[in-house]
C-alpha cells in the first residue's frame, strides 16, 4: 500500500523578536514529533517554516528600536534560526517572506486571483492618523475588543480572547502611533469576498467533504479549530481587505497602486509555497509535488491563527484552483507561565534562545517538559517546579534508571554481550505481549496528533522494563539461575533497544545515546517493541548518566530571574501609564450614568472562556450585562457584590446575548481586573458622580 505524503508547514514566526517556550510547546515542537515520526515511517515529507518578515508588526518593531525595518528583520531572523537549529527543531527549509522569490511568488498568486475576478476593489472608509499623515495597518490601530471588551485589542486580532477583528470593529480605538483617535479617510483596496465561500466551507470544516467527495477525517480535527471556524462562519462572513496602505511588504503588483502592499494574511501563507520553491531548487526536486495532486497538507499553528489557516488561507487555495487544502490544522491552545499568561511587553517570559545558551545540555529536557505539558485541548502551564519534577522524577528515576540498570548489569554479568534468549515464564510472555502493543498505540495516537498521549506511551514502555527489572530481581536470581538471569537481561535490553527507536522523534539527543550504548546504528522503526531489534553484532558499551537531576538551586535562580524581570516590567509599566484620553465637556460626562447595582446572578457563558452572564440590581431594573471578567473572579464569589454600572450605554449582542450596560473595572500593570465599587453601603441605585 502506497504511504501518503506529507506537506508540513509550522506558522512563519513574526521577524520582530525571539520565541519564547509558548511559541515552541503550541507549534514547533509537536510539529517537528510529528515530522520525525513521519519519517521513520517512511512517508515522504517536507517540513517547511521560516520567518515572517512584513506586515505592521515588523514597522512597529523598527520605529520602537528606531532602525530600518530589513535592519529588524535581519536581526531577528538569524535569532529564530539558530534558536531553531540548537533546538534540533528538523526543518527542510527555514526561508524568508522578505526573498525576491517570495515576493514573485506572491505578487503571481494575486494576479492570478484578481485577473480571474476573484477579488472585487472598492473604495471605503479606512482610519488614518492625521498627525503622522499616514493610513493605519491593523496593527497600527488598539482598542477595545467587541467580543471580551479587552481594552488592547489590536485591528486584527483579539490577541486576549483570539477573535479575529477588523479596524471599525474596536469600540475607542487609537493609533499607535500617535496615541490620538484616528479619523476615517477613503481609500481603495483588493477585497477577499469571503460571504461567497461559506456554503463550501461549512461542510468542509464540519463534515470532511469538498466538492461532495470526502476530503479529510475531520474526527481528527481538534473540537477548538472547528468551533472557533463554525462560530465565525455562523456569525457570517464579509469581504476582507488583502491589500494595505504600507510602505513595508510585498507591492501589489497592478497598476494605480502605489503605497500598497498585500495583507500579510495573504503573504505570510503563501510563504509557505516560496519556501516550498526555495527547497526545491535547493535540492532538485518539483515544488509543485508538495502543493498539488493526493497530499496531505497540515497546518501546525496556535489557536490564535485558526481563521487565518481554516478559513482564508483555503479560501485563497481554492479559488486559485491549483493547489491542495488542509488535511488537518491541529492548533494548539496556549501555555502559561508560573500562573499568569506569556507577555512580550512585561518580558513576562522563558525565552527559547536564553534557555539555550544557560543550559545547552538541556535540550530533550526542556523538550519532555513541554511535550508533556502540551496544551493540546486547552490552556496549560509552565513552572520551573514541574520542569523539575518532569525531569527528576520521569527522565532521571524513570527512564535514566532502567536504561543504566539494564546496561550496567550486561556489562557486569557478559562482559558488554547480548546473552541468550532461553525459556519463556508466563510473566515473560505477558511482558513481551505488553511491549509489542506501544508501537502500534504510539503510531495511532501519533496519526491523531495527540503527541502528548504518544510521549506518555512511550514512556510507558520504560515503566514497564522498571517493573520488569523489579519484579524478577535478576541481581538476586543470579546466584541460583544463571540461565534465568540470560532470558531476563535478554529481554530487558530489547525493551532498551525499542526505547532508543520510539523516542527518536521526542528526545532525538538521548535516543540517540540509547542506541550508541547497544551499538544500534541503523534501526528499523517497525520492528521496535519486537525481540528482533538486537542480536549477537550488538556491542553493548557502558553507559553515561542520560539525565542530571534538577537541583533546586536551579529552580530557585530561574525563579528569581523571571520574576525580576516581570517586576522591572511593571515599574516601568506603571510609570508609563496609557495617555489621558481627549478632553470632554460636563455636559458630556454628565450625560454618563453612572450608577451602583448589586449583582444577583452570574454564569459563564457556553463556548466562551472570558465572559459571565450577570444579572444586575441597578434600582431601577434587573438587567442581563455580559463583562469579560469570567479569568478574574468565579460566579458564585460575586453573587451580592456591589460594583459601579454604566446604565446608558448602547445595548449590543456578545455571543447572541443582549448587554444592557457595562460594569466598571480597574486594571492594573499585569492585566489583572478589579471592581469599582463603593467604599461605605450604599442601595442599588445611586449615583456616581
Amino acid at each position: 500500500m502506497e504511504k501518503a505524503q506529507y506537506t508540513i508547514t509550522a506558522a512563519l514566526p513574526y521577524a520582530n523578536g525571539p520565541l519564547h517556550l509558548g511559541h515552541v510547546a503550541g507549534v514547533y515542537l509537536p510539529a517537528d514529533i510529528f515530522v520525525r515520526f513521519l519519517r521513520h515511517k517512511g512517508h515522504d515529507v517536507a517540513f517547511i517554516c521560516g520567518s515572517d518578515e512584513h506586515g505592521a508588526a515588523i514597522t512597529l518593531r523598527a520605529k520602537k528600536e528606531g532602525i530600518s525595518p530589513q535592519e529588524i528583520v535581519d536581526k531577528y531572523h538569524s535569532v529564530l534560526k539558530k534558536a531553531f537549529e540548537d533546538f534540533s527543531i528538523s526543518f527542510d527549509i527555514f526561508h524568508r517572506t522578505s526573498t525576491p522569490i517570495h515576493h514573485q511568488t506572491a505578487q503571481d498568486f494575486f494576479k492570478k486571483l484578481n485577473e480571474e475576478g476573484k477579488f472585487i476593489e472598492q473604495r471605503s472608509e479606512q482610519y488614518y492618523d492625521e498627525e503622522f499623515q499616514q493610513f493605519l495597518a491593523d496593527r497600527y490601530i488598539t482598542g477595545e475588543c467587541p467580543k471580551c471588551g479587552y481594552e488592547h485589542a489590536y485591528g486584527d486580532q483579539c490577541e486576549k480572547c483570539g477573535t479575529a477583528l477588523s479596524p471599525l470593529e474596536l469600540i475607542n480605538p487609537k493609533s499607535t502611533l500617535s496615541g490620538a483617535t484616528p479619523i476615517l479617510k477613503e481609500t481603495s483596496h483588493w477585497y477577499l469576498p469571503m460571504d461567497q465561500h461559506e456554503e463550501w466551507l461549512k461542510s468542509w470544516i464540519k463534515e470532511g467533504t469538498l466538492d461532495g467527495k470526502m476530503h479529510h477525517d475531520v474526527s481528527k480535527w481538534r473540537n477548538q479549530v472547528v468551533g472557533q471556524c463554525m462560530s465565525w462562519i455562523d456569525g457570517g462572513l464579509k469581504p476582507r481587505a488583502m491589500t494595505r496602505d504600507l510602505d513595508w511588504g510585498v507591492p501589489v503588483p497592478v497598476e494605480n497602486a502605489e503605497g500598497k502592499v498585500l495583507y500579510v494574511w495573504l503573504d505570510a501563507p503563501i510563504g509557505y509555497i516560496s519556501a516550498t520553491k526555495q527547497w526545491a531548487i535547493d535540492n532538485g526536486k518539483n515544488w509543485g509535488e508538495y502543493w498539488k495532486g493526493d497530499r496531505k497538507l497540515v497546518h501546525f499553528i496556535g489557536k490564535d491563527n485558526i481563521v487565518f489557516h481554516a478559513i482564508i488561507f483555503p479560501i485563497l487555495l481554492k479559488a486559485h484552483g491549483d493547489f491542495v487544502l488542509p488535511d488537518n490544522v491541529p492548533a494548539s491552545e496556549f501555555l502559561n507561565l508560573e500562573g499568569d499568561k506569556f507577555s512580550t511587553s512585561r518580558n513576562w517570559a522563558v525565552w527559547l534562545h536564553e534557555y539555550l545558551e544557560r543550559y545547552p545540555d538541556k535540550v530533550d529536557e526542556l523538550k519532555y517538559t513541554l511535550t508533556a505539558i502540551a496544551p493540546e485541548s486547552k490552556d496549560s502551564e509552565f513552572t520551573w517546579l514541574e520542569y523539575q519534577a518532569r525531569v527528576n522524577n520521569e527522565l532521571a528515576d524513570v527512564l535514566g534508571n532502567f536504561i543504566n540498570r539494564a546496561l550496567v548489569l550486561a556489562q557486569k554479568y557478559y562482559n558488554g554481550k547480548l546473552p541468550q534468549l532461553g525459556e519463556l515464564t508466563d510473566l515473560d510472555e505477558h511482558i513481551l505481549e505488553q511491549m509489542g502493543q506501544i508501537r502500534p498505540k504510539v503510531e495511532e495516537l501519533l496519526y491523531k496528533y495527540k503527541i502528548r498521549e504518544a510521549q506518555s506511551e512511550v514512556m510507558n514502555l520504560a515503566r514497564l522494563g522498571n517493573k520488569y527489572l523489579a519484579d524478577t530481581e535478576p541481581w538476586k536470581a543470579v546466584k541460583t539461575d544463571e540461565k534465568r538471569v540470560e532470558t531476563i537481561m535478554h529481554i530487558a535490553l530489547q525493551i532498551t533497544a525499542s526505547l532508543g527507536i520510539l523516542l527518536d522523534p521526542f528526545l532525538p539527543t538521548s535516543a540517540s545515546k540509547i542506541r550508541d550504548f547497544i551499538s544500534l546504528k541503523n534501526f528499523d522503526w517497525d520492528k521496535a517493541g519486537t525481540m528482533e531489534v538486537l542480536d549477537e553484532n550488538n556491542l553493548l558499551k557502558k553507559p553515561t548518566i542520560l539525565f542530571q537531576k534538577i537541583e533546586d538551586e536551579m529552580v530557585k535562580k530561574e525563579q528569581d530571574l523571571l520574576f525580576a524581570t516581570k517586576q522591572e516590567a511593571n515599574i516601568e509599566q506603571e510609570i508609563t501609564f496609557q495617555p489621558q484620553k481627549e478632553e470632554i465637556s460636563f455636559d458630556h460626562f454628565m450625560g454618563c450614568d453612572i450608577r451602583v447595582g448589586t449583582i444577583l446572578e452570574a454564569q459563564k457563558v457556553k463556548k466562551a472562556d472570558k465572559l459571565l452572564q450577570l444579572i444586575v440590581d441597578t434600582g431601577l431594573d434587573k438587567r442581563t450585562i455580559v463583562s469579560g471578567i469570567a479569568e478574574h473572579y468565579a460566579p458564585e464569589d460575586i453573587i451580592g457584590k456591589k460594583v459601579t454600572v454604566l446604565m446608558n450605554l448602547a445595548p449590543r449582542k456578545i455571543r447572541g446575548i443582549e448587554s444592557q450596560g457595562m460594569i466598571l473595572m480597574a486594571e492594573n500593570a499585569e492585566g489583572k481586573l478589579s471592581f469599582v465599587s463603593p467604599e461605605k453601603e450604599v442601595n442599588a441605585g445611586s449615583e456616581v458622580r
